[in-house]
């Protein structure tokens, strides 16, 4: 097949222990899926949950072991950090049960939702869409994915990010409001899944502003880390 500007390149993810990777085809994201980090943005409660899109190509893919790079995005002067656990969707489905949800996981990864928060703040206020907070270039940096059966009991690892060697975030999975299971549900509802997606799963309290040169690594138990720099 040809086209009439040349394709743009298939996103992928290096799987551990696998020569063959893992295609991206979409990035959902949660809302404020963790008690205390909801609070920090002045909501509190069990809200229904919420999701907003990445695009594939906002991924920064960085191997094990290595540490990758993201630039300081644009028109920002307030550019955030979240923590994420990541589930790689391999087999999709519609109105998929919470109970039969975790199947359809072909393994996890540790990633980074990676926030303009002042603009995202200014969209808030004027109730328009969230877009050029979330959904921008290098915004969803993201290590190597670990086939389900490998990662051991995700449900209950701890998960954190150190900037420039230095606690910021520090939670368990076990404390998401809405477990992974009933995101896949609510998600399914909404939308069809299928292999090569991406969720993030939400993000623990203690957010806060990166600058040029700092390094963040992040982390959930029985994952490889995530080391990231802002260049």
């Amino acid at each position: 097949m040809s086209y009439v500007i040349p394709a743009v390149p298939v996103v992928s993810v290096p799987v551990v222990g696998r020569s063959e990777r893992f295609p991206v085809r979409r990035i959902y994201c949660v809302g404020r899926n963790y008690v205390e980090h909801a609070k920090e943005m002045g909501f509190t409660g069990r809200e229904a949950p919420f999701f907003f899109f990445k695009p594939a190509d906002a991924a920064v893919v960085v191997p094990e072991g290595e540490t990758g790079t993201m630039q300081y995005p644009s028109l920002t002067k307030d550019f955030h950090h979240e923590i994420e656990l990541v589930a790689a969707i391999g087999t999709g489905g519609r109105n998929i049960k919470a109970a039969d949800a975790m199947k359809h996981i072909y393994g996890y990864a540790v990633g980074l939702d990676m926030t303009r928060r002042d603009l995202q703040g200014e969209q808030k206020k004027l109730g328009r869409p969230w877009e050029i907070g979330k959904a921008f270039e290098q915004s969803a940096p993201i290590g190597p994915i670990v086939p389900a059966a490998q990662a051991g009991d995700i449900e209950k690892a701890e998960i954190w990010v150190q900037v420039n060697g230095k606690d910021r975030q520090r939670s368990s999975v076990s404390k998401l409001i809405w477990n992974i299971a009933e995101i896949i549900e609510h998600l399914s509802s909404a939308w069809e899944l299928a292999p090569g997606d991406l969720i993030y799963t939400g993000t623990p309290e203690g957010v806060a502003a990166v600058v040029q040169g700092d390094t963040l690594v992040g982390g959930v138990t029985g994952l490889p880390e995530l080391r990231v720099r802002v260049g």
